[in-house]
């Protein structure tokens, strides 16, 4: 019992930086996000359906429930025709051609989502991600993404024996997912079926402001490949990794020390919009009140968290708890009265 005590008052210290970070940072943003989704080469009929429903799955939750553009989402699949919607096969010329060309298009304050969904292999040091004709390597994406310079980029690759990817793209302003934690998980993958429906629904909504961070899919997406492992009875031959603090090195978010999740937790699949200014904040006194009640709130909530080992582990919570309640109303309400207050 005081384990699952102490790992919900872990959960609710992460929600709780997550929340912090996404107040300070969401609202007086004009991020846009664009996504490129590539399905590749699948073996056999059954992988190909599947392959599919995630791929189109991530898609219309970008355009329907998060609000993108479909100028700013790019579908590549093995098999053009089994859809309207995706916009050409998933060879290797048109996966560079399409993220070349978005690095040339891309606003400097946007950012790039691309999910890889398929299947991984390794041989020797190098793995790949297997696509219809010449696969493409980590060190081969690694350049690709180093296109995209300092904008922010979020890289998830769901296929097997996936895990070698953070090593070679990480780097500052990204953040790279990975469905395995080394080469040598090869087993078909589950991870991207739960990454996709992340989006797709609520469910992974931990803290409650009507959006899904990169995180918390993250977060969600683990969490379901382990419990579907677990109902099975089998042992998980999958173990999901992130890294977005450029050191090479993925979390699995089990420890209480890892270094991981700052930047995650603040970038969804996101619209854009307009920058609210300081003037704009001023001139509206209830605004201004809702912003410097959410100052207060991130304080106390600080102030908090630096008294958690002097405090009783329940009372820790029930406090932390209540803060947490009230930062995310007032976060709604200032989303609101912006004008913002749609995913």
């Amino acid at each position: 019992m005081k384990d699952v005590r102490r790992r919900a008052g872990r959960a609710w210290v992460a929600a709780a930086m997550g929340l912090l970070a996404a107040s300070s940072a969401v609202e007086t943003s004009a991020q846009q996000t664009h996504l490129v989704v590539v399905g590749g080469a699948s073996g056999t009929a059954e992988f190909r359906e599947r392959f599919h429903e995630w791929g189109l799955t991530v898609v219309r939750a970008a355009v329907d429930r998060h609000g993108l553009d479909p100028a700013d989402v790019v579908w590549l699949a093995e098999r053009p025709e089994m859809d309207p919607l995706i916009d050409g096969p998933s060879r290797r010329e048109n996966i560079e051609a399409v993220l070349g060309e978005l690095s040339e298009r891309a606003g400097p304050d946007d950012a790039v989502m691309i999910v890889l969904i398929g299947h991984g292999t390794s041989s020797g040091n190098e793995s790949r991600f297997n696509v219809p004709g010449r696969d493409l390597s980590a060190t081969d994406f690694a350049f690709l993404v180093e296109r995209f310079g300092t904008r922010t980029v979020v890289f998830v690759n769901t296929a097997s024996a996936s895990g070698a990817f953070i090593a070679e793209i990480s780097g500052p302003n990204r953040t790279v997912i990975t469905a395995t934690r080394s080469p040598r998980e090869g087993n078909a993958t589950r991870f991207g079926g739960f990454f996709a429906d992340a989006f797709a629904g609520e469910v992974a909504d931990t803290d409650k402001d009507e959006r899904v961070s990169v995180l918390e899919a993250f977060a969600y997406a683990r969490r379901e490949v382990e419990r579907s492992f677990e109902e099975e009875g089998l042992l998980a031959t999958e173990h999901a990794l992130l890294d977005d603090n450029g050191d090479g090195e993925g979390s699995d978010f089990e420890g209480e020390d890892d270094l991981d999740g700052a930047l995650a937790r603040t970038v969804f699949l996101s619209r854009g919009g307009g920058r609210v200014t300081d003037a704009e904040i001023a001139a509206d006194p209830e605004l201004a009140a809702l912003y410097r009640q959410r100052q207060e709130l991130e304080e106390q909530i600080a102030a908090l968290t630096a008294l958690k080992d002097t405090m009783d582990a329940e009372q820790y919570e029930a406090e932390l708890e209540g803060l947490l309640v009230e930062l995310t109303l007032t976060t709604r309400a200032i989303r609101e009265r912006e004008g913002g207050g749609g995913p």
